[in-house]
């Protein structure tokens, strides 16, 4: 009897998510994971990733079956055609390059099916408008797993991947079922992650959108973690609830109704002792891009076409571009005028720094 042909996967950002998804995929048997390491190609190539897993254990070394430094050019390259690619990359879509344009060489147009591992709303829309011919899956991770340094994973709860297919137009709707359903199938193939198959992916993804956009956005302005906010008091009725009920405000107008207690589940979510720093704290304190526009602005952004009031949601987003333009000036993204020359003004700089 002669065996199935794995199914053969493109892995794309291997942070903590993306480690284990990958990971994940591979021992279930019927895939072979091709992974890009573009920072970190050499030692990953050399010495294997290293793994805590609660799933999987403790793996000394691990790398997928096919390492490269980018992404492969399937008509350039001579690689096979990629079934599903896998996108666990941070999604900012004001940052340069576009996940479209990253993963173009990679699509085969009718066939590869995108697996979209990311937060946020609307993520789905540039991708099917860049491959109208493709199916386009939606995939929430509920797992806690962080990059402790690079090449270190630490993934400390059990991993499970909400799974179903994004709508897209241009395709017949069981199609994109059946793929959905394959890629399900793949990621419960190893028998120690959960991957759950859900059709409505609008209710998972706005269910989130109730924690990420508060949590996630107020933690990374106050600087505070989910334990100090909630210690705070005030910040949980002036900012917090009245950030998650104007979330289920602009989902009810957009067809999608929560459950009454979302924004109680979403305050609860974190033990009170795990002082946990969701990722757009950590990436403020790392100098690194958040992910606002798909977690504070695609929202802010329905509302606004809905015409639900958002006046908190409003002004977490404005305190949120005001952060990652620092950042972005950090990096040299966002070009600065010259500073200001006066009579004089140079001296006495130099005076005052002599005095200090």
């Amino acid at each position: 009897m002669s065996s199935v042909a794995k199914s053969n996967i493109l892995v794309v950002g291997f942070g903590g998510i993306g480690t284990i998804t990958a990971l994940n995929l591979e021992a279930g048997g019927q895939a072979t994971v091709t992974g890009v390491f573009r920072s970190n190609y050499d030692a990953v190539n050399e010495r294997g990733l290293r793994i805590w897993s609660c799933d999987h254990g403790d793996i000394p070394s691990w790398k997928p079956t096919h390492v490269v430094k980018n992404v492969p050019n399937v008509a350039e390259d001579g690689v096979d055609p990629f079934d599903f690619i896998v996108i666990c990359t941070k999604n900012t879509p004001d940052i340069p390059p576009t996940i479209a344009e990253i993963i173009a060489p990679s699509v085969t147009p009718g066939r590869t099916a995108i697996v979209l591992v990311q937060n946020g709303l609307n993520i789905e829309k540039p991708i099917i408008a860049a491959f109208p011919s493709n199916v386009v899956i939606s995939g929430v991770s509920r797992m806690s797993s962080s990059e402790l340094s690079p090449g270190q994973v630490f993934h400390q709860d059990h991993d499970d991947l909400i799974i179903g297919p994004f709508r897209n137009p241009n395709l017949d709707r069981a199609k994109e079922m059946v793929v959905s359903q394959k890629f399900a199938d793949l990621y419960n193939a190893s028998g120690k992650a959960t991957g759950q198959f859900d059709e409505d992916t609008a209710l998972v993804r706005w269910k989130k959108l109730v924690y990420n956009a508060s949590f996630n956005s107020l933690c990374a302005i106050t600087g505070l973690d989910t334990t100090g906010i909630r210690v705070a008091g005030s910040p949980v009725t002036g900012l917090l609830l009245p950030v998650m009920t104007e979330i289920k405000n602009i989902a009810r107008a957009a067809g999608v109704n929560l459950p009454t207690d979302q924004e109680f589940v979403a305050l609860d979510a974190d033990p009170m002792g795990s002082y946990f720093k969701p990722s757009m704290q950590q990436d403020i304190e790392k100098d690194n891009y958040m992910e606002m526009e798909v977690i504070v602005g695609e929202p802010l952004r329905e509302a606004q076409k809905l015409g639900v009031p958002a006046p908190t949601l409003a002004f977490v987003y404005s305190m949120l571009k005001a952060l990652q333009a620092r950042t972005k000036q950090k990096k040299g993204l966002m070009e600065l005028p010259p500073m200001l020359e006066f009579d004089g003004a140079t001296e006495m700089l130099a005076k005052l720094k002599g005095t200090s």
